[in-house]
């Protein structure tokens, strides 16, 4: 290589790019064409392992200066001034789109893993998504989701259309269905679509509109289990009662321990809830029944002594922790909620989560603050999901498939689960969350500061509506959404340019953020900037025209269309089947063909690939044929045996 002419190509390559970067945009350009010569002239007088050898070495200098930390950041601060700080259209297909979502079916649906490459190839073009994921927004002509295993957070205020889009998740859920609600409207809009899937059961323990309880659910089962016991009593505490400073989560706590302790017992002595609330009111009078029952029956000897410690201590303290467990039992004085919880032994159905499961059945939670219901809910929900899970862990890939959809709409009034908890581990149990709350606000006053930045952190999409008028609410999410570079053009008073320069602006500013159009929500997802797009509206759906407007133009033409599809598919199917059958049979034959002019040629080039083809040994007397028992053994003549005048036998007579 000559070494004279790589040295002033270096100088060319160097000379081009800084007076590129400089501004001198012919002098590059000058350069640059002379290196390109140069490097030509190189590559024709040059060995060509010795060109290799440079451009690995080239190559390997590029790759590792792609990868430093300032050329990262340089390409990220690159690309949200190229895209305004919103996710692009690339950025959508690459990461959100139902494309996306397919590639992770074999991850998050182990019953759907393709078996072959065709099949995969197939499934990643023809799986409906909402087998896998669930949608957020519209974008122009793509859609935005997020995977079944991610936690879904939505902020709206009333009337913006959250509770409209989460109907379309309900009806799109492939399995069991969860959902929780302060009206009928999810009901009636939803339960005849879901009734298509499975059974719709119904658990109104506030008694809305009327209807019905069609399951109920004693907050006494599982309890003989200390464990199921302290889950219990911490569901239902946590419904009741707010968080607060340090003396609330003290009283809690103690209130957590009673409560359990309380409801332990009186799942071994085979009492109700009305009891545990006698208990509570009367704690003297029933002592020695309480203690007795813990001492001969519970595995678990903490509970005696909290129990004990519950009964001696002081009026004042034994006060605060009963305020703390009354709320919990509000709902014991609501009369459809007694309904609801009735035990087994007075009418009650057990509620059997497997069957529940299996059947694909969707359960409605009715239920409101003012009834104190919300503790039963919270109750009911906790049973379900913590079940689901345990159900999970016997399942392949330890999570369920399909998986169980949790659809909490204003889950901080009447289901106020342990979403902190959760969020990191129910997605990969199969458990598929999506939480409505009215704004951020919200959800930090029901679970508190750290809790709240918790489950946001674990969410995998957060998507919010408009109208939002709390200010550090609309400041929290511009902030989460970024800033951007805008270009400012000065002019003077002739309206000739001044200058040119940029600043850095919020890509979504508050008042942006509080004024969105009705309809258009923001999404934030956990890997892409933020996306502004149009929620769907169940509404709008052609199925639930279908189902509650059967007799529209629309519908019936929708309708026809379908018919008129089928028949023309299925005589295309008759009129194509002669073809298709030569068709199949000639590439089956194609395809034995190649295969086998493949073997041929790999058998005589590597030896292998083609049949095992084994020389029958020649057995000669003298040798062991087989030494497993019960062979037959061909034994060693004597010598005196062989006449005299046979030559001795050559074993190697016919190799030669």
């Amino acid at each position: 290589m000559n070494t004279s002419v790589l040295s002033l190509l270096a100088v060319l390559v160097a000379v081009a790019a800084i007076s590129w970067r400089r501004g001198a945009r012919t002098v590059g350009f000058c350069a640059a064409v002379l290196a390109a010569l140069t490097a030509w002239s190189l590559i024709l007088t040059s060995s060509p392992l010795l060109l290799a050898g440079l451009g690995a070495l080239i190559a390997f200098g590029l790759w590792m200066r792609h990868g430093r930390t300032m050329a990262t950041v340089t390409r990220w601060g690159t690309s949200a001034r190229r895209k305004a700080g919103v996710a692009s259209t690339v950025d959508i297909v690459r990461t959100g789109s139902a494309l996306a979502m397919r590639r992770r079916t074999p991850q998050v649906r182990p019953s759907l893993r393709a078996g072959s490459r065709g099949a995969r190839m197939v499934q990643l073009v023809r799986l409906p998504a909402v087998a896998v994921a669930v949608e957020l927004c519209r974008v122009a002509g793509l859609r935005v989701w997020a995977s079944v295993e991610d936690v879904v957070i939505v902020f709206g205020g009333p009337r913006v259309g959250k509770s409209q889009w989460l109907a379309g998740r309900i009806i799109d859920a492939p399995g069991a269905v969860l959902a929780t609600s302060t009206r009928t409207d999810l009901l009636d809009q939803t339960g005849a679509l879901r009734a298509r899937v499975g059974p719709v059961l119904v658990f109104n323990p506030v008694g809305l509109g009327g209807r019905p309880s069609t399951v109920t659910f004693d907050p006494l089962t599982g309890c003989t289990d200390p464990a199921t016991a302290n889950e219990r009593a911490a569901d239902m505490l946590a419904a009741a009662n707010r968080p607060g400073g340090p003396d609330r989560e003290f009283w809690d706590d103690q209130g957590r321990r009673n409560l359990a302790a309380l409801m332990h017992a009186a799942a071994l002595g085979g009492h109700t809830m009305a009891d545990v609330g006698k208990w509570i009111a009367e704690p003297d009078d029933h002592a020695q029944r309480i203690l007795l029952l813990l001492r001969n029956k519970s595995p678990e000897p903490a509970f005696e002594s909290a129990v004990r410690q519950f009964i001696g201590t002081n009026e004042k303290t034994r006060s605060s922790i009963t305020s703390t467990i009354a709320p919990a039992l509000g709902w014991l004085t609501h009369g459809p909620a007694r309904a609801a919880a009735r035990p087994i032994a007075e009418g009650g159905q057990p509620f059997d989560v497997a069957a529940l499961l299996a059947a694909k059945a969707t359960v409605y939670m009715l239920g409101g603050e003012e009834a104190q219901v919300a503790p039963l809910v919270c109750a009911l929900t906790g049973y379900i999901a913590r079940e689901a899970r345990r159900l999970a862990e016997e399942r392949p890939g330890g999570r369920l498939d399909p998986p169980l959809s949790l659809r909490l709409d204003e889950a901080a009034l009447i289901c106020p689960v342990p979403l902190d908890r959760w969020s990191a581990d129910m997605g990969g149990r199969g458990v598929s969350i999506i939480a409505c709350f009215q704004s951020r606000a919200q959800l930090v006053d029901r679970y508190g500061e750290a809790k709240a930045a918790v489950i946001l952190n674990n969410s995998g999409a957060r998507v919010l509506y408009g109208g939002t008028a709390d200010r550090d609410d609309l400041t929290y999410w511009s902030t989460l959404a970024g800033d951007r570079d805008e270009p400012i053009t000065t002019t003077d008073l002739h309206g000739r340019v001044a200058s040119r320069t940029v600043r850095r602006v919020p890509v979504l500013a508050p008042a942006q953020l509080a004024n969105l159009p009705g309809g258009r929500v923001v999404v934030f997802r956990r890997d892409m900037p933020p996306v502004v797009g149009r929620a769907e509206q169940a509404w709008r759906r052609a199925d639930v025209h279908a189902i509650h407007h059967p007799d529209a133009l629309t519908v019936r033409a929708r309708a026809w269309r379908h018919r008129q599809t089928v028949r023309a598919a299925a005589w295309i199917g008759r009129t194509t089947r002669p073809a298709r059958t030569w068709a199949t049979a000639r590439r089956r034959a194609t395809r034995g063909w190649c295969g086998a002019r493949w073997t041929a040629l790999r058998v005589r080039v590597t030896g292998h690939g083609g049949p095992v083809r084994y020389r029958t040994p020649t057995v000669v007397p003298g040798q062991v044929v087989d030494r497993r028992p019960g062979a037959d053994v061909i034994p060693f003549p004597p010598p005196d045996a062989r006449p005299p005048h046979e030559p001795p036998a050559d074993p190697w007579g016919d190799a030669r």
